[in-house]
């Protein structure tokens, strides 16, 4: 389970919001001057991230908006999802290039790109689609694993 801390922003019946500091590995990477992600870290470094977090065995009444929480994302989720993001436009695309080349043979060419752009299209809208039936899903979703008590904040210097 990957763990993170942040800090509560604000609180919903069935979830909160949580501040996280991205903070970026790619210093210790290899490949780290042919990456996209890298380039993206060095650019956006330092910036909060907003997460949704579910409730999990943690009551919801004992979080209050600036308590510094732990949340955490099983492994499962993040390869799903990553499979989810990145293959399923990727393989509707495919399907509709192939589907639209095999009813318009004459343009094949032209079918096959406009097949393939509606294919890349509906792939984006299963994605949304997948994620906002999933948003209350607790095995699809971050948790709070606890709210962290005030004496075990590391002090920060103003």
């Amino acid at each position: 389970m990957l763990i993170e801390t942040g800090r509560v922003v604000a609180l919903e019946p069935d979830a909160l919001w949580v501040e996280t500091i991205r903070q970026s590995t790619c210093g210790s990477c290899a490949a780290n001057k042919g990456c996209g992600h890298g380039l993206l870290n060095r650019i956006a470094d330092g910036r909060t991230g907003y997460v949704r977090v579910l409730f999990g065995a943690t009551a919801a009444g004992r979080c209050a908006v600036d308590d510094q929480v732990r949340i955490g994302i099983p492994e499962q989720v993040i390869l799903r999802g990553s499979l989810i993001v990145y293959m399923l436009p990727l393989l509707c695309m495919l399907a509709g290039a192939a589907g639209a080349d095999s009813l318009w043979p004459a343009s094949a060419e032209l079918a096959a790109v406009g097949g393939a752009l509606v294919g890349l299209l509906l792939g984006f809208a299963l994605v949304r689609l997948h994620a906002w039936r999933h948003r209350q899903d607790r095995v699809m979703q971050p948790t709070l694993l606890e709210v962290l008590p005030r004496a075990a904040l590391p002090v920060r210097p103003a």
